[in-house]
């Protein structure tokens, strides 16, 4: 297990790239700012920085001008306009984006080649870039780890197999896709944590769905199984470690108190499954994940179980009580 340090930053011209097509950028000035960097997954809208008030202006994030922006902006003449963008365009900003095909004023694209910042025009209303650019930026930032292991989805769970090298993950994975279940990742699961503490994993874009079966070696499950056997990521809800039997250890009977490990200090729950000759894995993988899908729907079988259990001790005792007057010889 292995986490990566922060990713330092993207650059304005990888930004560009990547949602080009996505967000339908245009660029609107010269060129000479997409070497920038930017260094802060969060967004900023100007608003108050064009009004004057510069003293909490968070220039160093990506600066989204909307309707309200441009139209401030519009109602300035040009004496105002120039010397209100002047005090803006002075900071060290990244870039900025203009939503809903908002005209931008000449000052504006002049400056931004005098300070070589970039501006880029989107047709997306306001709420919706914000929407999907902070989705783009959350994944890049996001703190990062790899494990070695196999995912699966199962009936909609993420299960992560972990343990030894050689245990049988990948064969586990493989008979789980075989009996319709849906592949994640063979052999690293790179995990990120994303905003609210989830922790989405998925595989190595070099190994693609590519999978080691020792002893008869390098399938391709995407060719072999379809789009149906494959899926490119899936929350992390369970983390499955296969271990070897040893009969000298004690192995979880009743299943009442809930295990769980921390990754990127996020907590999932963990099954320590003990595996032996002919022990039925696939099978119990998929009841761990139809019981887990029980767990978030309130119904904890152990528990419930446990209840029963002493209640209907209780009413035996009860009713030996109340029949200890009684002489039946």
């Amino acid at each position: 297990m292995s986490e990566k340090p922060p990713i330092p930053g993207i650059s304005i011209k990888t930004l560009f790239e990547d949602n080009k097509k996505r967000l339908q950028l245009e660029l609107l000035c010269k060129k000479g700012g997409l070497k920038k960097q930017i260094t802060d997954k969060e967004l900023h809208r100007p608003g108050l920085a064009l009004a004057g008030f510069v003293e909490l202006f968070t220039f160093h994030r990506v600066q989204i001008c909307g309707n309200t922006e441009i139209s401030y902006l519009k109602k300035l003449n040009p004496t105002q306009r120039e010397k209100t963008l002047n005090k803006v365009f002075s900071f060290d900003i990244p870039c900025f984006i203009v939503s809903d095909n908002n005209r931008v004023p000449d000052e504006f694209i002049r400056l931004a080649d005098q300070y070589n910042i970039c501006v880029f025009r989107t047709p997306f209303a306001t709420t919706k870039l914000i929407q999907l650019l902070a989705d783009y930026l959350d994944e890049h930032f996001a703190p990062t780890i790899s494990i070695h292991g196999s995912m699966v989805d199962v009936y909609g769970i993420g299960l992560m197999f972990t343990g030894r090298s050689g245990i049988g993950k990948s064969e586990v994975a493989l008979d789980l896709v075989a009996r319709g279940h849906r592949l994640v990742a063979d052999d690293v699961v790179t995990i990120a944590r994303r905003t609210g503490g989830v922790l989405i994993g998925k595989g190595n874009p070099r190994l693609g769905y590519h999978m080691e079966i020792r002893g008869l070696g390098i399938i391709d499950v995407q060719a072999i199984f379809g789009i149906r056997g494959i899926r490119r990521q899936k929350r992390v809800e369970v983390q499955v470690e296969l271990v070897d039997w040893d009969d000298s250890q004690k192995y979880e009977r009743l299943g009442l108190e809930d295990n769980y490990i921390e990754i990127l200090n996020e907590k999932i729950p963990l099954i320590r499954l003990p595996i032996y000759p002919g022990k039925n894995i696939t099978v119990i993988a998929e009841v761990i994940a139809l019981n887990q899908l029980l767990k978030l729907y309130g119904h904890h079988s152990a528990k419930i179980f446990e209840e029963n259990l002493h209640r209907k001790m209780s009413n035996k005792i009860r009713h030996q009580r109340n029949n200890l007057g009684h002489d039946f010889e």
